[in-house]
């Protein structure tokens, strides 16, 4: 089947008791057993849950990997995720990466000894080098990354990294497994925030891991039951929801998303874009060979800074400024104060993220009034 009619039928049969197409949600926290440890495969839901597990076998399922773990927020994936590497590891990550996730890191480093490493994911050298030092346990890309859309190769990386032994971990929750899949690419774990695209109605907060082979699998199945940090049957009922229309709403992103960036890239009044499906983007032909799409989201500089870009923002109304993203609603982030405001001034622009950068998540409405928006806004610069 291709991917499309996979959403919809791949791993989500009719319930058998009542020929329900849905499948049912199963909000029992506890399952009677026949006797001590005797049981249909379900004991507790924080252990499991068979509506996560639909969930769970539909991400295996769709990222090609051979287990699926949900958890309760992207944070909470990466939390447990953590939990597998000793006092004294090495994370190699790179350096444009979701303010959480860095705050996270800087988290382990402080109280547990985990030493994260920040490099330029586009400089396979500088990469190499770095995981090349003692003790690296782990390489943790974003491709593209937030919010600059920064792509990793992650073959040559997961080769270079499988050379020191190390873990490749791939976040593709900007890509989605509809445009980009890193378990074909060699990576070993595949980490989501379902709260973004695969939820896709701004309505959940969750998240996800994919393990390529079983016996990392099983390490991290233990890891979700001892940390707890799991999703309600609810939750994992409405990402199920979100995954059926995820092909149709990704080609819908991608539009609106190439005509904001069309706009953008067109004016004066903006210093640089940064999207994928430009003609002129600096790594537009590992996009091509590594995505079958560009995806939903923009990010652009303006030329003016903090001022324009706050008189920008006043100019939306179609783009809601909110954190998040990925949901059917345009919305527009300030990095900057919002999503990055953890990372510390100065390290925050050396790796690009200045006071005149804006986010946009492009929904699916009309791509003609998103262009019309963006370019009646910027006459307010």
């Amino acid at each position: 089947m291709r991917f499309d009619t996979r959403l919809l039928h791949d791993g989500l049969p009719t319930d058998t008791a009542t020929g329900g197409v849905n499948p049912p949600i199963v909000l029992s926290s506890t399952f009677a057993q026949s006797a001590p440890n005797k049981n249909r495969g379900y004991v507790y839901s924080r252990s499991a849950n068979p509506t996560r597990t639909q969930l769970e076998t539909l991400l295996a399922r769709l990222e090609g990997g051979a287990t699926g773990l949900a958890f309760s927020s992207g944070l909470g994936a990466l939390a447990t995720l953590l939990e597998h590497f000793p006092s004294g590891s090495r994370i190699v990550a790179g350096q444009d990466l979701y303010g959480g996730t860095w705050r996270l890191l800087e988290h382990h480093r402080r109280q547990f000894g985990i030493e994260p490493v920040y490099v330029d994911t586009r400089d396979a050298e500088g990469v190499g080098r770095e995981l090349a030092r003692a003790r690296t346990a782990m390489l943790y890309l974003e491709t593209p990354s937030n919010p600059l859309l920064q792509l990793a190769d992650i073959a040559a990386l997961t080769r270079l990294a499988h050379r020191r032994r190390a873990l490749v971990v791939v976040d593709n929750t900007f890509a989605t497994p509809a445009l980009q899949r890193p378990i074909e690419y060699g990576a070993d774990i595949v980490l989501h925030s379902t709260t973004k695209y695969l939820g896709g109605h701004s309505d959940i907060i969750g998240g996800a891991l994919v393990a390529r082979t079983p016996q990392i699998g099983e390490r991290l199945t233990w890891l979700q039951n001892a940390v707890g940090a799991v999703p309600s049957p609810v939750d994992c009922f409405l990402v199920i929801r979100g995954i059926r229309t995820l092909g149709v709403r990704m080609r819908a992103h991608q539009q609106g998303a190439r005509a904001v960036a069309e706009v953008l890239s067109g004016s004066r009044k903006v210093r640089a874009v940064h999207y994928p499906g430009l003609a002129e983007f600096p790594q537009r032909a590992l996009a091509r060979r590594q995505m079958s799409g560009a995806g939903g989201i923009v990010s652009s500089e303006l030329a003016g800074g903090r001022r324009a870009a706050l008189r920008f923002l006043k100019g939306l109304s179609l783009f809601t400024l909110a954190e998040s993203l990925g949901g059917v609603e345009s919305l527009v982030d300030h990095p900057a104060s919002m999503t990055h405001a953890s990372v510390p001034r100065r390290e925050r622009e050396a790796h690009g993220i200045t006071d005149g950068l804006l986010r946009f998540s492009c929904g699916i409405e009309d791509p003609a009034d998103l262009a019309e928006e963006v370019r009646a806004a910027l006459r307010r610069v």
